[in-house]
């Protein structure tokens, strides 16, 4: 009876509370008081990280199969996901610039630059360009490749489109899908169409913007809190903090969308 018992799955063995609570490991003296909050944000943003990058897979196997309820759920999902990793800063801007100055220097190299899980997701949504992980490990750098190989999810949205009836340009649905996007007016005119005639595929592309907006939020907050913790030094990683941060602002994921607001 004693080794069914210890043998029955729990919410502890489940969950591997007991591992995941042991992964938090302060490096600085005392340790300080801030850094099991600092560790603790950062290991949460992996953790959404991660079900993000597997929400947005199966949304685009949704708009591939032309699964409009289904893909606009899953859609919904990742935009609700995206205003708690936004929420999250509220907690990071508790600490103040001393606190986070007291173990800021244990951290050494180590930047959310080296993020390889944001950088598939940027991926997905359609990033393509040799610095987004040329400084990450080669095989962290072999899985980016193929991610930036394949359909980004606004690929499959026009795969979606395409399903639907709509005669998109051969030069963007034929193109090298390793190759970043541009803007086209004639997939414009074809969204235009869409919004006018089509409330379902609307629906799919008003989601769309709902987490291009999404984005543009978490990094301009993310943006902010650098700025307010550590003002305008150098990251941790190298790279320039806020200046390389706040040049990521404003830059829309899928530009045609925003397009075509002034021509309703």
């Amino acid at each position: 009876m004693s080794e069914n018992f210890e043998s029955a799955l729990t919410y502890t063995s489940y969950l591997a509370v007991d591992d995941l609570l042991n992964l938090q490991k302060p490096l600085s003296d005392g340790p300080e008081h801030d850094e099991m909050l600092f560790i603790i944000i950062h290991q949460t943003y992996e953790l959404w990280f991660k079900q993000l990058i597997h929400e947005f897979l199966e949304a685009q196997r949704a708009l591939e199969k032309g699964d409009t309820h289904y893909a606009l759920s899953i859609l919904g999902r990742i935009r609700t996901i995206m205003k708690v990793c936004v929420a999250q800063i509220d907690i990071l801007e508790t600490m103040t610039p001393l606190q986070f100055n007291a173990f800021r220097g244990y951290l050494s190299s180590s930047s959310g630059f080296q993020s390889a899980q944001f950088r598939k997701v940027e991926a997905i949504l359609g990033r393509r360009d040799q610095k987004m992980a040329g400084h990450l490990p080669p095989n962290i750098q072999s899985e980016i490749r193929e991610i930036t190989s394949r359909n980004s999810i606004w690929d499959s949205f026009l795969d979606y489109l395409a399903q639907r009836g709509y005669t998109l340009p051969s030069t963007v649905t034929g193109r090298d899908k390793s190759i970043a996007y541009e803007s086209n007016t004639e997939v414009q005119d074809v969204l235009l169409a869409v919004h006018q005639k089509d409330p379902e595929s609307a629906m799919v592309a008003e989601r769309l913007v709902d987490i291009d907006e999404g984005i543009q939020e978490w990094r301009y907050r993310h943006v902010k809190m650098v700025e307010r913790t550590i003002g305008h030094k150098m990251g941790t990683g190298g790279s320039s903090g806020v200046g390389y941060l706040a040049s990521t602002l404003f830059n829309p994921v899928f530009k045609d969308l925003w397009e075509i607001r002034s021509r309703f």
